[in-house]
């Protein structure tokens, strides 16, 4: 089948191809403005729902707009890559749960499978460019209107047959395909298990997320991790899977289980002991703030508040270096984490600390001791 086929049969081989390579669903919509789709982003956006997000949301009018990234573009082909994950249950000594979208090298996966289709794109005299993982394009819209599946009330695409346990991402091209049929009908109805699973309230309406209450953007956000969400974040090192877990069409459909690149279990202390360049050789495929190590020590040190014993001498040692790091952000955490595990009697390692980080941990702590 070549370019030159009817239009109806080309795109079927593609979408064959893609399924072939790997998408577990595959379609095509047009590479048309997703007005609607601007119109919310820049209401969110101006509330600051985005908290500072640059995902999708740095440029609204960019990534509600396909033909802005692909001058020309006529189609998208839109496909879903699923997770493969690491379900085993946490191992001996504090450690921390890793995300499952994060376990996996998936956004390989799709990369590779739509590159399939960009390639014979190309091969059939085509522009094509792949959008995956990358804020140039709305993949959530685009998955619906390609006819992928709806939006589920925890602003996630659920696909009939996988749920939410997918990654998106497109290939733009300027052939002409025929775009889905039909869309896939919303199929959460009543239900809101989502929002009230919750660990935080982020889902402050149904597939609306107030991204400053949220743990899976807090993890990756720059700054002192809020107090208010620190024992909320339990045993997460990285994302938060919550509201996707207690999703029934998720349920119903679960994600799949095997070998994966990365561990779902972490193990907090020999991250902080780890150096940078250990950090990010292991981890670099998380979004990490301006690629610093800090942010995953700091959130490592709330994960150890959470789930350290007091009694535990290599949690101690662990706690007493970072009480005295150079750096005020992991001191500061390290204060809250000595706290949390009811070794506040550390924290005299920080008389005269003039740090305002430090300074304003120690008095937040002192303050929730008052009567």
């Amino acid at each position: 089948m070549t370019a030159t086929a009817a239009p109806g049969a080309y795109t079927d081989d593609l979408l064959e191809l893609g399924r072939q390579a790997g998408l577990a669903a595959v379609g095509v919509c047009r590479a048309e403005p997703f007005t609607e789709t601007r119109i919310e982003l820049e209401r969110r956006k101006a509330e600051g729902l985005h908290a500072g997000m640059s995902f999708t949301y740095r440029r609204p009018a960019v990534s509600a707009d396909p033909t802005r990234s692909l001058p020309g573009a006529r189609s998208l082909v839109v496909g879903a890559v699923g997770y493969v994950v690491d379900d085993s249950p946490p191992p001996v000594g504090p450690h921390g749960f890793v995300a499952r979208y994060a376990q996996d090298g998936c956004y390989d996966h799709l990369r590779q499978a739509l590159g399939v289709v960009g390639a014979r794109l190309r091969a059939d005299g085509h522009r094509a460019r792949l959008l995956v993982d990358d804020n140039a394009l709305h993949d959530r819209e685009a998955a619906r209107r390609a006819g992928l599946g709806w939006y589920g009330k925890n602003a996630n695409i659920l696909v009939p047959g996988s749920g939410s346990w997918v990654v998106l991402g497109s290939v733009l091209t300027d052939a002409d395909l025929v775009p889905a049929d039909d869309l896939v009908p919303d199929g959460c109805g009543a239900c809101r298990r989502c929002l009230d699973g919750c660990p935080t309230g982020a889902i402050v309406a149904p597939g609306v997320v107030d991204a400053r209450e949220c743990l899976a953007w807090l993890v990756q956000a720059k700054g002192s991790f809020p107090r208010r969400h620190r024992q909320a974040l339990g045993h997460r090192l990285y994302g938060c899977d919550d509201c996707q877990e207690v999703c029934p069409p998720n349920r119903r459909h679960p994600h799949a289980v095997g070998r994966t690149d990365q561990a779902a279990w972490i193990d907090v202390l020999d991250l902080l002991h780890a150096t940078d360049d250990e950090l990010l050789e292991r981890h670099g495929r998380w979004y990490i703030p301006g690629r610093q190590a800090r942010y995953l020590r700091r959130n490592a040190l709330v994960v150890l508040g959470n789930v350290g014993r007091g009694d535990d001498p290599a949690t101690i040692d662990c706690l007493m270096r970072y009480l005295i790091d150079d750096d005020d952000l992991l001191r500061a955490h390290a204060a809250w984490a000595a706290a949390a595990i009811d070794r506040a009697d550390l924290l005299t390692v920080l008389d005269g600390d003039q740090s305002p980080a430090v300074v304003d941990e120690l008095a937040a702590w002192s303050s929730e001791r008052s009567p």
